[in-house]
């Protein structure tokens, strides 16, 4: 079953060119602390100074293809800025930030895979299986 904007919720198979996200929406609605997982994916030099500023609640952010401005968690902007290890970093957590990198433009596993050098299948049963990691969830048109 995959979730549709307005809430309705149908069964769709998500294949390997089918786009995924995160889905900021589903940290709400699972009341799950999207700032204390951005701090777990931080390395520890990082986190140590980021957090001795933890009074800082949002920044802007430029985005460089658009000029939009958005307003981003500090941690989610260091994370941005910081080296993905995908030898070290599991795959749910690979793959959450990349989406953090690219502004959470979507991706499907192949494009997925091509960028963390894991296999596409592997990444499609993941974030396609019957629980949500993460808010990584599929873009349903």
């Amino acid at each position: 079953m995959t979730h549709i904007a307005d809430g309705r919720t149908r069964s769709i198979k998500p294949t390997l060119d089918t786009p995924f996200h995160i889905d900021y929406q589903w940290w709400e609605k699972e009341s799950q602390d999207l700032r204390s997982y951005l701090i777990s994916l931080l390395p520890e030099d990082r986190r140590a100074i980021l957090t001795e500023q933890a009074e800082l609640s949002e920044i802007d952010v430029i985005d460089p293809q658009t000029a939009e401005v958005r307003k981003i968690d500090p941690f989610e902007q260091a994370l941005r800025e910081t080296e993905i290890d995908f030898n070290g970093t599991s795959l749910v957590d690979s793959v959450f930030q990349l989406f953090l990198k690219n502004g959470n433009k979507p991706l499907t596993p192949n494009e997925l895979g091509e960028l963390t050098g894991r296999p596409p299948m592997t990444i499609l049963r993941t974030l396609a299986g019957t629980r949500i990691y993460r808010g990584l969830r599929p873009i349903i048109e």
